[in-house]
């Protein structure tokens, strides 16, 4: 992607505010520089440009940085809260588990360590999915205005049965945001897989990125090994 392909998607956005983000597998852009905000297509240009022209460092992707080869041009849009929502698997209780939190737009680690009691959780069944009273209960304990209840459970419930469907290891949204105009959005989302269960899954598999995976690992899984790249000159198989 160049900064020129970023300037015209601004134009076609036809909005007044426009927000430039590096794609890469890694949280944290925002602190990185990886996200910037801009209002006419040079401003956006420029952005693009800053963020492809060098790698990006945030918490997740250590001291060295990820080459940021694409940036994601959207619309900006009038929020009001910002939340986080997810789903993985609770490997003690051997269930689904979603978690809801009134602190979206931070990395759900930190909000562990700081405000545990603002996440909230409600373990599924595998095999039914989110029940309408679970997705209420999550609802109720974020706070939200009555008039959401409808978006919001929709939402949730298409979440999990998405995250059970797909056979997800890693559903994030974060932020999840109410819009002053009314609604809720999932501003940024992102999925793992469980890389075991993609032979049923070739539409996900297509959508796999080379360019963000690490050689050693890329050349491993074209010989059925499980191998990560660890610092220094070892790794995990």
């Amino acid at each position: 992607m160049t900064p020129e392909e970023a300037g015209r998607i601004h134009d076609e956005l036809n909005s007044p505010l426009a927000v430039v983000k590096a794609q890469v597998h890694a949280g944290g852009r925002g602190k990185g520089g990886g996200v910037k905000l801009a209002r006419s297509r040079e401003a956006t240009e420029k952005a693009a440009r800053e963020i492809l022209s060098k790698p990006l460092v945030t918490p997740q992707t250590g001291p060295e940085g990820r080459k940021v080869h694409r940036v994601l041009v959207e619309e900006g849009i009038d929020l009001d809260r910002e939340f986080y929502l997810g789903m993985t698997i609770d490997r003690a209780k051997e269930a689904p588990v979603v978690m809801a939190s009134s602190e979206g737009g931070v990395e759900i680690e930190e909000v562990a360590k700081r405000f545990p009691q603002k996440i909230h959780k409600v373990h599924l069944s595998s095999m039914e999915g989110l029940a309408p009273f679970e997705a209420r209960s999550l609802f109720y304990a974020l706070g939200l205005d009555g008039a959401l209840l409808g978006p919001f459970s929709d939402l949730v419930t298409g979440l999990a049965r998405a995250f059970l469907d797909l056979d997800a290891s890693l559903v994030e949204v974060n932020p999840l945001v109410t819009r002053k105009s009314g609604g809720v959005l999932a501003l940024d989302a992102k999925m793992n897989f469980d890389d075991n269960a993609l032979f049923r899954h070739p539409e996900v598999l297509e959508l796999r990125d080379l360019a963000e995976e690490e050689p050693a690992e890329i050349e491993a899984s074209k010989h059925d090994l499980s191998y990560i790249r660890l610092d220094g000159s070892i790794g995990c198989m």
